[in-house]
């Protein structure tokens, strides 16, 4: 018998048109395991994802770049089709601010986490997170918001080189424009550049003092703030490997005890009054020894699944439990485990795990989706390969990051 309300389905919804995004075959895994019918909001035509035997439906997401009306819009259709009141799960942020901003009218429709519908958008702008850390004394870079080119100048003079230059709201910027939502910077002129491009990205240039990765340096927190406000499903993870190296996404994790991580994510929880899933992600200074808190993701980051416990509790499972008004089971951390994405870190993958691992694509009970990741990654790789190997047209923009 499954302890999740099979009676009660849920929809993952992804705008983000990433077809390679391993989280969101993570909740369908997840909550399909366990008897949950799992609808699926998201482009997966050249994805791995639609390949998996959990997959109930696919339905068609609303375009990058839209309004929260328009994604509320495409919700509403999907939850005619589903037929019933559904868990609704965003797995990037601008599903998730969207959903916070359209809370009252899916409501009726969907089963959300009481939070306050702002609170989504306020902590995944960068610009906005900064002053949140100010106001709790919470370690953060020192961050600067230029103005203007001569001011984006300034601040990397004022913060030195290489400084880091993030987009405030990198859901925002157009996948096809060669930006990314963050780059190192190594001279004033790519920060004067970059600011020139901020029409483009949508959002603020941001510009950050840097802090150097190191050994034991990168952090990051998962966790599930129920009702009332107690955080559970989750743990802290320390980053083994990035893609690109230093900054990114976690190619491998471990599940590490740090208990002046947990507490820093209880303590930002609970002064906000967050409910939900989030995903925070830290660095350590290798001066002060301080942990910086660096992002604030209001959804399920995309390893979540490294911190299944031995109840067989992560932070999906537990949002549906707690919405559909179920105890959550009281099983013990897992420490040691590891999450390796086999397409960034091949060998990685095939290391022994004494503690054991999760794989983001292969899965004995699931093969088809790891297959396919495969197929596709290889032709993607081949792809990036021959435009790398084209010449760059005069006047076309080269990334600066690269």
């Amino acid at each position: 018998m499954s302890m999740l309300d099979i009676r009660v389905p849920a929809v993952v919804l992804r705008i983000d048109r990433n077809p390679f995004h391993h989280g969101t075959l993570g909740a369908v895994r997840s909550l399909g395991r366990a008897g949950v019918e799992v609808h699926v909001v998201a482009d997966c035509a050249g994805s791995p994802v639609r390949r998996s035997r959990f997959v109930r439906a696919l339905h068609a997401p609303p375009p990058p770049g839209s309004s929260p009306e328009e994604v509320g819009r495409v919700l509403r259709r999907v939850a005619a089709r589903v037929g019933r009141p559904a868990v609704l799960i965003p797995m990037d942020d601008a599903g998730a601010v969207a959903v916070g901003r359209m809370r009252e009218e899916l409501a009726p429709l969907f089963l959300l986490p009481v939070t306050p519908g702002a609170l989504p958008e306020r902590v995944a702008d960068k610009a906005e997170l900064a002053g949140v850390c100010a106001s709790l004394d919470m370690a953060h870079p020192q961050t600067l918001v230029p103005d203007s080119a001569v001011q984006a100048v300034a601040a990397v003079s004022k913060l030195g080189l290489p400084a880091v230059a993030k987009w405030s709201r990198p859901w925002l910027v157009p996948a096809d424009s060669g930006l990314r939502s963050t780059v190192l910077v190594r001279s004033a002129r790519q920060a004067r550049e970059l600011y020139a491009r901020s029409g483009e990205a949508g959002s603020r240039l941001l510009l950050q003092a840097f802090l150097p990765p190191g050994p034991d340096r990168d952090w990051f927190f998962h966790g599930y703030a129920d009702r009332s406000g107690l955080v559970r499903g989750g743990g802290t993870g320390s980053k083994q490997r990035a893609r690109p190296r230093g900054a990114g996404l976690t190619s491998v994790g471990r599940w590490t005890a740090n208990p002046q991580v947990r507490a820093l994510a209880e303590r930002i929880t609970g002064a906000l009054g967050y409910r939900g899933i989030f995903d925070l992600d830290f660095r350590r200074c290798g001066t002060t020894g301080r942990y910086h808190l660096l992002d604030f993701n209001p959804r399920p980051g995309a390893q979540f699944r490294l911190f299944t416990d031995t109840a067989g509790l992560d932070v999906v499972r537990a949002l549906h439990l707690d919405l559909t008004h179920r105890p959550l089971p009281e099983g013990a951390p897992r420490p040691g485990r590891a999450f390796v994405v086999e397409n960034y870190a091949p060998l990685s993958a095939l290391r022994p795990a004494p503690a054991g691992r999760e794989l983001a694509w292969h899965a004995p009970d699931d093969r088809a989706p790891g297959r396919a990741m495969w197929q596709l990654w290889s032709r993607h790789a081949a792809g990036r390969v021959i435009d790398r190997l084209r010449p760059v047209a005069p006047g076309r923009f080269t990334r600066l990051d690269r």
